[in-house]
């Protein structure tokens, strides 16, 4: 099974890009964030034209992620982090597909920081590390994917003294990070890569994806069970490169078996 995810940045904006991608890389399943579209406003019946079924969760202007997958609709689980009731934000949904439970989240940026958006970004991270640990337990075949805002490691980013500083590189982040992970978790694209300068994301300014001065900020969690399946991971860098496209590319896995 191939699984994708993709910060498409706008999926109606970007829906040639989206459309163009699915036809030439045909991954089974899809988790997309920053759909930036209201419930109403998602391009259902385009992306069903290319093989897709879908479920999401929209929010005018702002946030959205949604789970697509090849021939059969995705069986939703959740649509809301659990533990906070007044959070209004769309950036987590939670569903099964043949028998593995995939979270696609956009965890928020959290910046500038310190300040209210930082708290807010530690208080999400802590309800995905509590719910993780939910997901861990049960024993289920379970993938946490999406946009995490995070550079784990010095590694994960083109010039980290630059960084210090941002909500993205912040110790508190990369520690919150590094709690999760040690729930049990598989950081899919690191455990294949562990040496490599992986980058996910070139922001519009200054030529970064020319000068390949990106970030490993789109991330893979695979649970226990699913480890051992874990059989190739990448990223379609090239999408990057198109015209009109995001500013993250799309990041991919395959399981075995």
């Amino acid at each position: 099974m191939k699984i994708a995810t993709y910060n498409v940045n706008g999926v109606n904006g970007r829906l040639p890009i989206l459309l163009r991608w699915l036809g030439e890389k045909k991954p089974d399943v899809v988790c997309l964030q920053e759909l930036k579209a209201p419930q109403e406003k998602f391009p259902e019946q385009e992306i069903l034209d290319a093989g897709y079924h879908a479920i999401w969760h929209g929010q005018k202007s702002w946030n959205g992620v949604a789970i697509l997958a090849r021939d059969k609709k995705p069986e939703e689980v959740r649509r809301v982090l659990p533990g906070d009731p007044d959070d209004t934000h769309s950036r987590y949904i939670e569903a099964s597909v043949k028998g593995i439970l995939i979270g696609c989240l956009y965890l928020p940026n959290g910046n500038p920081a310190p300040g209210p958006k930082f708290d807010y970004k530690l208080r999400w991270f802590e309800r995905l590390t509590e719910h993780a640990a939910g997901l861990i337990k049960s024993g289920k075949p379970a993938v946490l994917t999406g946009d995490y805002n995070v550079m784990p490691t010095d590694l994960d980013v083109y010039k980290p003294e630059k960084w210090v500083n941002d909500a993205l590189f912040k110790p508190e982040v990369r520690e919150a990070f590094k709690k999760l992970v040690g729930q049990g978790w598989t950081d899919a694209l690191r455990t294949l890569h562990p040496n490599e300068k992986i980058y996910t994301f070139w922001d519009y300014f200054r030529d970064a994806y020319g000068r390949n001065a990106g970030l490993r900020i789109d991330h893979f969690l695979l649970s226990p069970s699913l480890k051992g399946h874990l059989k190739a991971a990448g990223v379609d860098r090239d999408v990057r490169g198109w015209e009109k496209t995001s500013d993250h590319a799309p990041v991919w896995i395959e399981l075995a078996g």
